[in-house]
């Protein structure tokens, strides 16, 4: 039963069994609302023939996105104590992507981020109230100072986040940059002399669950627009490789990233820091290939403005950048060999060349990530002493490859 009051103090790093709340899942599964709006935005400006100007609002939507989600992810795997106060400062939080969520129309078409800065202002300062109140029951006087300067950190940033909204347009890339940089150097200040007590089997956890509900809401898009085609096009043969192609690609994503062991990563907070700062690309790269079926299957109906090769790319693209994000973050770590270590760099080099297989790169690239996982699986099998061990709690050792 949840306790109406109780101390906001650090959990310890040595927990047994911590896994995901139901709060963490439905924060999860409200943060993909925002994912799928930013992708859906993406769709609309690639098919239209503007994929500079979208690829490049997508990159800051999703960071806004991304950044809030992992804040609150890290802060809740070290003091996440589910009384009533965290439930309601979360569920705010919460809100505050919804109202991102609603403004990622108005970013994309009018260039307008107001909306989208408002949301976010939600969101922070709900984190910083939650870090003060850290710091108020912390009797570490070390804990103490690294909560205040995380809370500190997040309200001085978020004020400058406003100059997103009054900068003159051309200068706005510049403007989010600088307060990117601003952002994801907060921790490193905050933590500098006392790290938080995060916990590896948690966080990994929280990560390989975010990256099935963005891999399911790419499966989502690519499933629509696939029965729009069908229904509204009667264009079955045109858009059947294109769906074929994606589900194995998405398959093959689930597989490669849960092949290993994620918490063996999480040694220390260094690499911790390396790990997590670095999925932004993973899950930017998962929801953009999700957008890309969408416009590969727009781009085979005739709906959208865009060139086969250039529709083949908005999946293929993608797809090889997540696989090379996988690898260059944890499932390098893990492969014995030459020939285990360039499976993955190989593949997404055969992938980005399927983008010139006219209206079967898709299918062609699909069929690549399957023979990735397959190669993988063989290799492992034949050096057992390369193989993961049991299955973690988080998932993340659940298969072989």
């Amino acid at each position: 039963m949840t306790q109406p009051f109780l101390p906001l103090t650090a959990r310890s790093r040595d927990e047994s069994h911590r896994a995901s709340t139901p709060l963490e899942l439905f924060f999860d599964l409200c943060f993909v609302v925002a994912v799928a709006q930013a992708g859906a935005e993406l769709v609309h400006a690639v098919a239209e023939g503007h994929a500079g100007e979208g690829v490049l609002n997508y990159a800051m939507i999703f960071f806004a996105i991304w950044w809030a989600w992992m804040n609150f992810t890290w802060f809740a795997s070290a003091y996440d104590n589910d009384d009533v106060p965290y439930r309601v400062v979360t569920l705010v939080q919460i809100a505050g992507v919804l109202i991102l969520a609603a403004g990622v129309s108005r970013a994309f078409e009018d260039h307008d981020f107001l909306v989208v800065y408002l949301g976010y202002v939600v969101m922070r300062l709900a984190l910083a109230s939650q870090w003060l109140r850290a710091a108020h029951h912390a009797t570490d006087p070390l804990e103490r100072a690294m909560c205040r300067r995380y809370a500190g950190g997040v309200v001085a940033v978020q004020i400058g986040w406003l100059s997103l909204v009054l900068a003159p347009e051309p200068a706005r890339p510049w403007v989010f940059l600088v307060m990117a940089l601003a952002e994801m150097s907060v921790p490193l200040f905050a933590e500098r002399n006392a790290p938080s007590t995060w916990h590896p089997h948690h966080i990994a956890e929280r990560y390989g669950l975010f990256t099935i509900i963005v891999l399911g809401e790419t499966v989502a898009a690519a499933t629509v627009a696939v029965k729009t085609g069908i229904a509204e096009n009667d264009a079955l043969g045109e858009v059947l490789p294109i769906a074929a192609g994606g589900l194995l690609l998405v398959f093959a994503a689930w597989w490669i990233y849960f092949v290993v062991p994620a918490h063996d990563r999480l040694t220390s907070s260094r690499e911790a820091f390396r790990w997590g700062y670095g999925h932004y690309v993973i899950f930017a790269a998962a929801a953009a290939v999700g957008a890309g079926l969408e416009i590969a299957v727009e781009q085979a109906v005739g709906k959208a403005h865009i060139s086969t090769l250039a529709a083949s790319s908005a999946v293929t693209i993608p797809s090889a950048v997540f696989l090379m994000s996988v690898w260059l973050l944890h499932a390098r770590y893990f492969k014995v060999g030459l020939a285990q270590q360039l499976v993955l760099p190989v593949s997404s080099l055969a992938i980005l060349l399927c983008t010139f297989a006219g209206h079967w790169a898709v299918l062609a690239a699909g069929l690549v990530a399957a023979a990735t996982v397959a190669v993988g699986v063989t290799l492992t099998a034949r050096n057992p002493a390369t193989r993961p061990g049991p299955p973690a709690a988080t998932g993340a050792g659940a298969s072989t490859g």
